[in-house]
């Protein structure tokens, strides 16, 4: 866990997160608390962790997601060395396509 982002305030809002129910749920929240602009950032992060981990080349991921090497290279780093947050999320949405709970 990162001590440097955990204090209460964060603790509510990943609670808060933690009681939407559905995506369209999260659709008003996120539209609530996000720019658009951010919400966009953070959906484009989440497909970069995914098509690296399906090993896509930067090249690839550039030509579809327009995210810089800059960023692939942060969360690539953040996927082989970080608190292993994306390999969760990754695995249980790749187990949900799967139909796998």
């Amino acid at each position: 866990m990162n001590f440097k982002i955990k204090n209460d305030m964060t603790d509510r809002l990943f609670e808060a997160i933690l009681l939407l129910e559905n995506i369209g749920e999260c659709y008003s929240f996120f539209e609530d608390i996000c720019t658009v602009s951010e919400i966009k950032a953070l959906a484009q992060r989440l497909e970069v962790a995914k098509m690296l981990k399906d090993r896509k080349t930067y090249l690839e991921i550039t030509e579809k997601t327009g995210v810089s090497t800059a960023t692939i290279s942060r969360i690539n780093r953040a996927l082989n060395y970080g608190a292993d947050g994306y390999k969760t999320i990754l695995d249980r949405l790749c187990n949900k396509q799967e139909g796998i709970d």
